[in-house]
């Protein structure tokens, strides 16, 4: 009998020690959002918005985190070449490397234009995307996670330098 409940408790502690057991998942809260009515868009408006978005710049906004079984690394820089400016996003592996379907990039240029491009599934670390950056240090990166219940989740939102002098 000193056996069975012996080798019961060590079967336990192995199953502690090797981290098997995991605390209650957090749970993001979502952020309301106000919807605004719009009429139907006449023909001028409509020629109108194929021109590229314009926005102004706001400081960053707080940002969300995953769930630690799909957290997954992201960079987001810029590659300081004054004759080709762009903001690379590399992804730098994680948990979530093959449940993540999605992740996606929209850059708020300096002169008020918006870029977008997204990074989708088979991920690898070392994979990146790149968006035309500018030479200013206004530029802002939003990085948005798609989960694989569907869930938009924003993990980075930051200015990136063109370049950095440490």
């Amino acid at each position: 009998m000193k056996f069975l409940y012996g080798g019961i408790a060590f079967l336990i502690l192995l199953l502690v020690a090797a981290g098997c057991t995991q605390p209650a998942a957090q749970q993001a809260t979502p952020v309301p959002t106000t919807e605004v009515a719009t009429e139907a868009p006449t023909v001028a408006e409509t020629t109108a918005a194929a021109a590229p978005t314009t926005v102004t710049l706001a400081t960053p906004g707080p940002t969300q985190t995953l769930q630690t079984n799909w957290n997954v690394d992201v960079q987001v820089a810029s590659n300081g070449k004054a004759i080709d400016p762009e903001v690379i996003l590399t992804f730098r592996g994680g948990k979530g490397l093959n449940v993540i379907p999605e992740i996606d990039l929209m850059l708020y240029k300096e002169d008020g234009t918006v870029e977008s491009d997204k990074m989708v599934q088979p991920l690898y670390v070392g994979k990146t995307v790149q968006l035309k950056g500018s030479t200013g240090n206004k530029d802002r990166a939003e990085v948005w996670v798609v989960t694989p219940q569907g869930d938009r989740v924003k993990v980075i939102d930051q200015y990136v330098p063109f370049r950095s002098y440490n």
